[in-house]
């Protein structure tokens, strides 16, 4: 299934890993609506993926001229906050699937379009952090995801070419980075479908991250960190 010896595997951690995005949904829709305004779902969609300062330039367009953007952000910022007071929700079979590739022998890393802080807060929380042994956010590229740069990184952190790393995204801006990174790259759809064009960038799209598990103990992947590339 693998055109390369796998070396190293790669995450996004939004709507992969964390169950966030619906959360983040919520969060606009219901600060749009605290002041007086709308916000469709469609716009929402758009934004999965994408860096948070690209996504507040797109909710400032969106708005037009006048907008109180620090005042929505203030809404959206507490209703998250209110969300994740209980925890942070991890997706079924994270833990599962990380278990199986620690004990692959492969080291993992995330590549992420969150900030060095919520990537720290939340995967801390989750008591995953201390499974990552290279972490790549926004704030270490100069370009966010759709480009490559941040898959770039977390494969350099690790010292393994992005040709040896399988990489797992959920939204079509990350599986866009992923593939134009030269990833062996694998969607795990939450909340949007992949494109026509995305999905034909897939090495696969699995149903959930129990089906990736299955995919993976299927073809007995195994960490080979001393093979040459053929």
């Amino acid at each position: 299934m693998f055109a390369k010896p796998v070396r190293a595997v790669l995450f996004d951690m939004d709507g992969l890993l964390i169950d966030t995005e619906a959360v983040y949904i919520d969060a606009l829709q219901a600060a749009a609506v605290a002041m007086g305004l709308e916000m469709p779902i469609a716009f929402c969609h758009s934004m999965i993926g994408i860096p948070g300062p690209v996504c507040d330039g797109m909710i400032r367009d969106f708005y037009g001229p006048g907008f109180a953007f620090e005042a929505f952000s203030d809404h959206f910022d507490e209703h998250a906050r209110r969300a994740f007071e209980a925890g942070v929700p991890l997706k079924a079979g994270a833990v599962e699937l990380l278990d199986f590739l620690a004990a692959c022998g492969l080291p993992l890393g995330i590549a992420t379009s969150s900030s060095q802080a919520t990537v720290a807060r939340y995967l801390g929380r989750a008591g995953l952090l201390d499974r990552f042994k290279a972490i790549a956010t926004r704030d270490d590229v100069g370009r966010g995801k759709p480009h490559p740069d941040v898959y770039l990184e977390a494969a350099r952190r690790l010292g393994v070419p992005p040709a040896n790393c399988i990489a797992f995204e959920d939204s079509n801006a990350g599986l866009t980075a992923a593939h134009a990174a030269g990833t062996m790259a694998i969607m795990v759809p939450d909340i949007v479908q992949p494109t026509d064009e995305v999905r034909a960038k897939c090495l696969h799209v699995a149903a959930d991250l129990h089906a990736v598990l299955r995919l993976l103990r299927g073809v007995m992947l195994v960490a080979d960190v001393s093979a040459a590339d053929p």
